[in-house]
């Protein structure tokens, strides 16, 4: 299969896991296809590309030049691309049942799962922010 496919195909399953939060977010299977099956299916997808891939690759992650080299080969920037995908899902995933655990409501959340989709650690931050807000306090 071709990256680009790997790609497209990735980033299909990760929006379908995104709209699924958004839309059913009280659905059982919700959490469990958004928060459980599609990251572990994104994960192997990296697993597998890493396995692949990483063995004899220049580059590494001890420097910020060392990192660029490494994202040079075209499958490892593929593998990085779904990591973030993973993890980002994972995270909307964890938001959506903290926030129905602490009656935030659901429309104020989509705002932060719109942010975690598209830039990931500002999305948790104004998720924290909101929660902070609603527990006045941060625990988790």
């Amino acid at each position: 299969m071709e990256l680009e496919q790997i790609f497209s195909m990735a980033g299909l399953l990760a929006m379908i896991g995104w709209l699924i939060l958004a839309i059913l977010p009280r659905q059982p299977i919700a959490q469990v296809v958004s928060g459980v099956i599609i990251p572990l299916v994104l994960s192997a997808g990296y697993l597998f590309l890493i396995a692949q891939n990483l063995r004899g690759a220049e580059g590494g992650f001890g420097s910020l030049a060392d990192v660029a080299t490494l994202f040079q080969k075209q499958e490892l920037l593929l593998a990085g691309w779904i990591h973030y995908l993973a993890f980002d899902l994972f995270i909307g995933a964890w938001e959506t049942r903290d926030a129905q655990r602490h009656g935030i409501p659901h429309l104020v959340v989509i705002p932060c799962l719109i942010m975690t989709f598209m830039l990931g650690p500002i999305g948790l931050l104004f998720y924290f922010a909101i929660r902070s807000a609603k527990l006045r306090s941060v625990n988790v």
